[in-house]
């Protein structure tokens, strides 16, 4: 079993066993009942990519494609525009919350930020031009701009970027901050961390640092009222799969994520200039009703 599939049992006990239940929740499912869930404030996980500890769970099937892809619209096209999702990388999961005010988009949320606010080139040139300093942030949560629209406010809003010397070798580590997070859909050992993942590595390649660690902070994760029972057999699944482990009858895997080495400019990644080693996840795939 991998570190990913031990965070994502632990934490969903943890929840089961002492998550509160919200009051008035702002999302709703598609049938319009209120998704209530059960939180706990304050979740911290680390991996270390240089250590192969890579965050996705092995316990279900994670599109983590799409979850790259998705990175990729943010912050190398720097673009809130759906139709570019959908018809570039074929990614529809976000049309749920396209803006009123500005049709055809998420408002003015991610990608427009950083476009704005010229963020990502400047991140990538101050981790070049002074590595070791102390202010490499991207911080989403810029709330002169969100007020322009309507849209979804960032959920995962903040990076900060920190190089270490070690032995000789400049490692990249990155901090990422979330206000919330769907745990069973996205937050944990899932698309949230793999495409975070995903971009340390980018930039490290681009900088000439090696990826290092993966810090991630989550200030409220929930399990959605109706995922209760898919988190149970999340559960199961896992106990299944290491007794058999402990019987002889599988052996564990250790997913990792493979960065083409031919490459180094970050704005020249693509989604084919990745490819995912050693995963084998558990199936049949656990549907999860998104709250809106």
């Amino acid at each position: 079993m991998n570190k990913a599939d031990y965070y994502i049992t632990q934490q969903i006990s943890h929840i089961l066993k002492h998550g509160y239940k919200d009051e008035n929740p702002r999302p709703k499912y598609a049938d319009g009942t209120p998704a209530f869930t059960y939180s706990v404030n304050g979740n911290f996980r680390t991996y270390d990519l240089s250590k192969g500890e890579f965050p996705i769970t092995t316990l279900r099937p994670i599109a983590w494609k799409s979850a790259i892809k998705e990175i990729l619209w943010i912050y190398q096209d720097q673009s809130n525009d759906l139709n570019m999702l959908r018809d570039k990388y074929g990614v529809n999961y976000w049309n749920e919350w396209e803006s009123k005010d500005i049709p055809n988009t998420i408002g003015v949320r991610y990608g427009e930020i950083v476009r704005r606010h010229n963020l990502m080139n400047n991140l990538l040139d101050g981790l070049i031009n002074d590595p070791f300093g102390r202010r490499h942030i991207i911080d989403l949560y810029q709330y002169t701009d969100m007020n322009e629209s309507d849209g979804l406010n960032p959920c995962a809003f903040c990076t900060i970027w920190n190089v270490r010397n070690d032995a000789g070798i400049r490692y990249l580590d990155l901090s990422l901050i979330q206000r919330s997070g769907d745990l069973m859909a996205a937050s944990c050992s899932g698309v949230n961390e793999v495409q975070y993942a995903a971009l340390l590595m980018m930039v490290a390649r681009h900088c000439g640092y090696e990826a290092g660690t993966l810090y991630h902070y989550v200030a409220n994760e929930q399990i959605y009222s109706r995922h209760t029972e898919q988190a149970n057999e999340m559960l199961k699944r896992f106990e299944k799969n290491d007794l058999e482990y402990m019987l002889g009858y599988i052996d564990y895997k250790h997913p990792k994520l493979i960065l083409n080495p031919d490459k180094t400019n970050f704005y020249d990644f693509t989604i084919d200039d990745f490819t995912m080693e050693d995963y084998e996840p558990t199936t049949p795939q656990l549907k999860l009703e998104l709250g809106i």
